[in-house]
């Protein structure tokens, strides 16, 4: 191997061995910022939670800022990642919106910290991100409303007020997260697979019967694997 062979492997593995760092930065930020707010979070805290020294971290994510600013830029990459569904022209409009709501329920099960993260931010007046979801959520918002406003068109689905439609649909599978503890604390329990399968069956039938859509033969979940403990 040559030396421009071995400077670039040797790059490579500083940037693979970066990515590694800051993804762990920011999966321990996620946590902390959800458990204690910007305010009450400190780079101390998360440096200490991720094993690192503060001078450490702050190489990497010199402010508070710019770190709460990296965990929301990867939350909403996620969230509206999984938004995409209803771009999906090709299926029918129950289809579509079944697997929209699945997806939300799946982000509130799997990343209920990063749920939790966004919406203390939009609860507070997203004073620090407001700008970024503006430009962000709002066309995918305008598209989504467009898709609906096709669907009646079409005949496919009752009129309806699709801005707040969506506005219910992101509050019903958002509250799996954000208010998961309340939920635990009224059942007794922490909430299973078991919960949010029979969350997403409730959600459709709810928002398919708003729509006049009837479903001819409601799927069946798969089994569920066992709960892993969060």
């Amino acid at each position: 191997m040559d030396k421009r062979s071995t400077r670039a492997n040797g790059a490579s593995r500083r940037v693979q061995n970066r990515d590694r760092l800051e993804a762990d930065i920011v999966a321990e930020a996620v946590r902390v910022f959800a458990e204690c707010g910007y305010e009450g979070t400190s780079i101390a805290t998360v440096a200490e939670n991720a094993g690192l020294s503060k001078q450490n971290l702050m190489y990497y994510f010199p402010t508070k800022q710019a770190l709460y600013q990296r965990v929301l830029d990867d939350v909403l990459d996620e969230w509206l990642e999984r938004m995409t569904h209803l771009a999906d022209a090709g299926m029918a409009p129950g289809a579509v919106l079944r697997a929209y709501i699945q997806a939300k329920l799946k982000f509130s099960r799997e990343q209920p910290y990063a749920s939790r993260v966004y919406a203390m931010e939009v609860i507070g007046g997203a004073k620090l991100y407001g700008e970024q979801i503006r430009a962000r959520v709002i066309p995918v918002l305008r598209r989504d409303i467009e898709v609906f406003e096709g669907w009646i068109a079409a005949g496919h689905i009752a009129p309806v007020n699709a801005a707040h439609l969506l506005f219910a649909i992101w509050a019903m599978t958002q509250s799996y997260a954000d208010f998961a503890p309340q939920m635990a604390l009224v059942l007794n329990r922490r909430l299973g697979r078991k919960d949010f399968d029979e969350a997403e069956q409730t959600v459709v039938r709810m928002v398919l019967s708003t729509l006049g859509i009837t479903e001819t033969a409601p799927p069946v979940p798969p089994p569920s694997p066992p709960d892993k403990e969060r």
